[in-house]
């Protein structure tokens, strides 16, 4: 196992628990470092700081997995996923079959995402350090989850940031050709080969099931309503009317599929393919309730100034277009904007759209995506509901 020595003074987020560390931060590499390979980890002063593995092709060139002693074997993997397992079970209800098993970071296997899909299971891999234990990985989900099916989406940017190319396709068993999930007693069709991240946004079950709680006799706008996640839970809900809007046109088939799975009035929901910043600057409508859901604005710091533009934009835009008393849900899922950035943001459109609010909610992710208190970067989905009073 090769030795990574890094700088003075930079093993201080190592000590508190970060699983990263980037290249500017190694000192030197003992051994040929080849992508992916399991590493220990030492301080400037010769401490032990714990294993990971080393990419030198990647900015962040180690992923740590422990603090302790230990090597990647069957068995420590075995324990990392049952541990998984049993958290979903505390956080996973009988009326849903369809989550985010293992989270990364979050369940402390660094560059592994896995999600259920109705007894079947698509597979995403995001480092070099996975993609080496690629097989040993397969085998044992196939061992303590006995899956249906095994798909591998592992088609991101951050794999061409690792050095690895893009790899998609069937591992074990067999795709239903048209596979519907369950989520709290509702129905969804999902798309595990073409859908967005593994096919389906798990991580705002538990925001979904809020706005439900408000939708009553309420008229809606469902901004970037991709499937229609958000639509299908109002009109759930009671909603009056919904305007479900996106700029993709399959994205609206979708979610026009959704809403007929589960037997809803389709005269109490339109759909319009438009681009949302226009539609919401030029439509005559006003709403009761709105769902701000873009999609990611800033890939890296880089892209902030930019993305902060987009946001305060897409909110004064909400703001304007939404009735005294009415409830604002707002999302970014740039892990590059920060919570509190996010806040400035949205309440800085607010005072410029002359609107007085009360913030109701706080959200993130749900609990299926669990977050390493270290790794701030894993706190990528951020929202607020917010009630419009003036």
């Amino acid at each position: 196992m090769i030795k990574i020595y890094l700088k003075k003074g930079k093993e201080k987020p190592v000590v508190m628990g970060h699983p990263w560390i980037f290249n500017g931060a190694i000192a030197n590499v003992t051994g040929e470092g080849k992508p992916g390979q399991l590493c220990r980890v030492y301080s400037a002063q010769n401490e032990f700081l714990g294993v990971g593995y080393y990419n030198p092709v990647s900015a962040i060139s180690v992923r740590m997995f422990s603090v302790k002693e230990e090597t990647f074997t069957a068995e420590f993997l075995e324990q990392r996923i049952l541990s998984a397992i049993e958290l979903r079970k505390l956080s996973i209800s009988n009326d849903t079959d369809s989550y985010r098993l293992i989270n990364s970071e979050g369940d402390f296997i660094p560059g592994l995402i896995v999600d259920v899909y109705a007894g079947g299971l698509v597979v995403q891999i995001l480092t070099a350090g996975i993609e080496n234990l690629k097989d040993q990985i397969i085998g044992l989900l196939q061992k303590v989850m006995n899956p249906t099916f095994i798909y591998e989406r592992s088609d991101t940017e951050a794999r061409t940031r690792e050095g690895l190319e893009d790899s998609n396709g069937l591992i074990v068993g067999t795709v239903p050709e048209s596979m519907t999930l369950r989520e709290q007693n509702l129905k969804f069709k999902a798309d595990v080969a073409g859908g967005q991240k593994t096919g389906f946004f798990f991580d705002q079950r538990q925001n979904r099931e809020i706005l439900k709680s408000y939708a009553y006799s309420r008229v809606m706008c469902d901004c970037f309503c991709y499937s229609g996640a958000f639509s299908v839970y109002a009109l759930a809900g009671g909603a009056k009317h919904v305007d479900a809007v996106d700029i993709s046109k399959p994205a609206l088939g979708w979610a026009r599929e959704n809403v007929l799975l589960n037997n809803f009035d389709s005269s109490k929901i339109d759909f319009t393919n438009a681009d949302i910043f226009k539609y919401l600057r030029e439509t005559e409508s006003r709403y009761d309730l709105i769902v701000l859901d873009p999609p990611k604005f800033a890939r890296h710091a880089g892209e902030v100034d930019r993305a902060a533009r987009g946001y305060k934009d897409i909110n004064l835009l909400g703001f304007k277009k939404i009735e005294v008393g009415g409830i604002l849900f707002t999302f970014s899922c740039s892990n590059a904007i920060e919570p509190r950035l996010f806040r400035q943001i949205v309440f800085a459109a607010a005072a410029d759209a002359h609107r007085k609010i009360q913030l109701l909610h706080v959200l993130s992710a749900g609990p299926d995506h669990p977050v390493n208190i270290a790794h701030r970067e894993g706190e990528y989905l951020k929202g607020l509901v917010l009630r419009v009073l003036e």
